[in-house]
């Protein structure tokens, strides 16, 4: 399988891939994998997702002091996908976040260096 994708970026939530055909990589969109479930998000929908997260993250931050270290209560993550809302715990969210960012900036990584970056 894994001659099959090109990993981006992963953490132990989750993982985030380009699929390929024939050796050809598709960057029109990533594949993300967490949580038991997929989903393939453009950058604009990934930018989207991001802002969804840090909403929530704003509204449900109040497990600071808490016996359960953030992971008890479940909330709803609206996602770029309308019909789809994703039940999470604050530590998922930040997993989420983690690997939404991380995927992000490694695209801007790699896009710089190929692009303005080069000399």
């Amino acid at each position: 399988m894994m001659k099959q994708i090109e990993k981006i970026y992963g953490n132990d939530f989750g993982m985030a891939f380009y699929w390929k055909r024939e050796e050809a990589v598709l960057t029109e969109k990533v594949q993300f994998v967490f949580k038991e479930m997929g989903f393939y998000f453009t950058v604009s929908e990934m930018e989207e997702f991001t802002a969804y997260i840090e909403d929530s993250a704003a509204k449900n931050r109040c497990c600071a002091n808490c016996e359960m270290k953030n992971g008890c209560v479940k909330f709803l993550l609206k996602t770029p996908c309308s019909q789809i809302d994703l039940a999470v715990s604050m530590t998922e969210l930040n997993s989420i976040q983690d690997l939404v960012k991380g995927t992000l900036f490694k695209i801007s990584m790699k896009e710089y260096v190929a692009g303005v970056g080069r000399n």
